[in-house]
């Protein structure tokens, strides 16, 4: 097995076409902007190039697989038939950036077989967006396949232009983007998102439900192929049988930036929703038990710094129903947690002695507000896939319809967190969760790549480096912000936690509970923004579960917090109206008849015109601006903010500046005849 891994390495790095051109089965976006052509080399392997504009943008790249038996997965093929076929249709989520979408493309379906009997059916299809593409395998005459290597390649015209990702990681996602030449980018995870020959390019994967994640390795600047996430013993992918379907390869196009964020490509390519209904399913704003314990001023574990006590929940439940916040969150309420760092093995219903459950249920109900539970594994996933049912059943049995999961340490057996192996828990997790009316915020999980579509109630996850990383690090750095939603924000919701008033941790260094642990010894930390940035967040890193992340008592009397109040979680409509990765981002959301926008810039102080040409004409509306202060700067003065109110209509345009890493936010009021 070792040398066809070998032999199927040298093949996809050392190969390179040798046609010139392609023949004519080619397919085009609705618009004729973007082509893919398809051929068969010299040795009957497939291969496809794009061209945008009549330019050329992928060269002639190679597709097919190895396996351990040596089949013949991507050699001596025929072209039995070539279908075309065409959709347009206008489809609605029950939740999400936009409730309406178009599913607009032309698909090229190639029908291949070779002397072993092997059928490829390779499924192209072209978006005004974007593209993508999947393998569809049957091997006839196997008990099972075990895939050893992709040979999918990304052949780029030009390596000329700049690009953002984070380095290839079966084990996380939680590290600092890289704005670095696209040509020196050796590993990365996708989506990987690049400028090149006039056009701002990502390449990603859409409905990743039973395959190992994919991500990208050089084999020549500007020349990347597809390496997949390995079970322990090296084999990539492993099938019952001789038939597999593959994600969706993709690559999302855009002439501006912007036009990848608006992009809706990763859902019109996973399959429509499973659910016999989505009606019980709703996006939330919440506070939660949480912050205080990567602060060191709270603990998960029972002692003297338990933050999930029960007097403790009743009082976030309190401050949720002051402020039209809808759900509460705690960790550290389940027995397990005091066996940190050594073998995992919670308790999904088995509250600790302070925790009363039945009383913190009924308090919530009482009050009107929901409550999302917390199910860490620590990695013990065969731990919790026993318990699965009897927590999820017990979750329900309480009036618990959202759950946040987490994975924070290393998979039993030698798994990486990447593989096909999670990848199919998570899935489970997300199937089950769907039988008890549960939701799921996954933690440490494998990345989006657009299942939400099919199951609406996996609504959003972390996979990125989020605010904890502030409490005990250097933290995240300005430009990280105005990252997120070029690159990890294009896969799907994040659940960052935004929100922190506290910026320098003034109130929290001064707890008499505040213990020191870990790199928090030697860093002086921080939140590296301004407030009016972290209020800005809530719009433009979006989650349908949105998070005010900081210690309650923060927000307590602080007129910025109205913000949050008056902000709706559950938008109808949304538009990134500018930025550039690693500079500056502009947002706006509609939730009803409100407007919500949110601005965020880097380490320089930036200027922009807003129109608001998205306002609904012939309305006036009240507009509540939350603006860095004139001498704000997020080093040296990070808490100084204004508010101001005007009137405003679609006909208006507002100036938007922001200090160095600061932001901006509004709330767009519709203004009533009454008022």
């Amino acid at each position: 097995m070792k040398l066809l891994t070998s032999f199927c390495l040298i093949l996809s790095t050392m190969w390179m076409v040798s046609c010139s051109s392609l023949s004519d089965t080619r397919v085009t976006s609705p618009d004729g902007r973007i082509s893919l052509s398809f051929t068969l080399d010299e040795q009957a392997a497939p291969v496809y190039q794009v061209d945008v504009e009549e330019h050329p943008f992928l060269l002639p790249s190679r597709l097919g697989f190895c396996d351990a038996e040596g089949h013949p997965l991507s050699q001596g093929f025929q072209v039995r038939d070539v279908d075309f076929s065409s959709v347009d249709e206008n489809w609605t989520q029950p939740w999400g950036e936009n409730k309406e979408l178009r599913n607009c493309y032309n698909e090229m379906a190639v029908t291949l077989d070779n002397e072993a009997g092997i059928r490829l059916l390779l499924r192209f299809r072209l978006f005004d967006d974007g593209l993508g593409f999947r393998y569809e395998y049957d091997v006839p005459g196997v008990d099972s396949l075990l895939l050893t290597d992709e040979l999918t390649t990304f052949a780029l015209a030009a390596a000329d232009g700049p690009s953002w990702s984070i380095p290839a990681h079966y084990d996380t996602y939680e590290l600092l983007y890289r704005s670095m030449p696209l040509a020196e980018v050796e590993t990365a995870n996708t989506p990987m998102t690049f400028q090149v020959a006039g056009q701002y390019a990502s390449i990603h994967e859409a409905a990743l439900t039973d395959f190992p994640e994919m991500t990208l390795q050089r084999v020549t600047p500007g020349c990347f192929k597809a390496e997949l996430a390995p079970w322990p013993d090296g084999i990539k992918a492993r099938f019952a049988g001789g038939h597999f379907v593959t994600p969706w390869r993709t690559v999302q196009l855009a002439e501006e930036a912007v036009g990848l964020i608006n992009s809706s490509l990763l859902l019109n390519l996973n399959e429509p929703c499973v659910l016999p209904s989505a009606d019980w399913i709703r996006p939330m704003k919440y506070v939660g038990i949480w912050w205080g314990m990567h602060l060191g001023i709270e603990g998960w574990a029972m002692g003297d710094r338990h933050g999930a006590t029960t007097a403790n929940a009743l009082r976030h439940i309190d401050f949720a129903a002051a402020n039209q916040i809808e759900a509460v969150m705690f960790e550290g309420w389940n027995q397990g947690w005091e066996n940190w760092g050594g073998n995992q093995v919670f308790d999904y219903t088995q509250p600790y002695e302070d925790f009363d459950m039945e009383k913190i249920a009924a308090y919530a109900a009482e009050k009107g507000v929901q409550i999302i539970g917390h199910h860490e594994t620590g990695g013990n996933i065969f731990n919790y896939e026993r318990q699965l049912d009897k927590a999820f059943g017990w979750y329900a049995a309480h009036g618990i319809h959202s759950v946040k999961t987490g994975y924070a340490g290393g998979l039993p057996q030698g798994h990486n967190h990447h593989g096909q192996f999670n990848v199919r828990h998570y899935r489970k997790v997300v199937q089950k969760a769907a039988e008890y009316r549960l939701t799921i915020d996954a933690h440490e999980p494998i990345k989006d790549t657009g299942i939400r579509r099919t199951y609406p109630n996996m609504m959003t996850r972390e996979g990125a480096r989020g605010m904890e990383w502030n409490a005990w690090s250097e933290g995240n750095p300005p430009s990280h912000h105005v990252l997120l939603p070029f690159t990890r924000l294009l896969a799907g919701p994040m659940d960052y936690t935004p929100g922190i008033f506290d910026i320098l941790y003034e109130r929290a260094k001064k707890s008499p509970l505040r213990k020191q642990w870990n790199m928090r010894d030697s860093k002086d930390c921080r939140v590296n923004t301004t407030l009016a940035k972290q209020i800005a967040l809530w719009v433009i890193l979006y989650s349908p579960l949105q998070m005010a992340s900081d210690l309650i008592e923060n927000y307590e009397g602080h007129p910025a917090f109205q913000f949050f109040r008056d902000f709706d979680a559950d938008c109808d409509w949304s538009k990134a109206v500018a930025g550039e990765p690693g500079e500056y981002v502009a947002i706006v959301r509609r939730a009803g008849e409100k407007y919500f926008f949110g601005a965020a810039t880097n380490e320089e102080a930036r200027s922009m015109a807003l129109k608001l040409d998205f306002l609904q004409p012939g309305q006036t509306y009240r507009a509540v601006v939350y603006a860095d202060a004139p001498d704000a700067d997020w080093e040296t003065n990070p808490t100084a903010y204004v508010i101001r109110e005007q009137s405003v209509t679609s006909n208006d345009s507002l100036d938007i500046r922001m200090a160095r890493g600061g932001g901006q936010a509004i709330t767009f009021l519709p203004v009533t005849g009454t008022e």
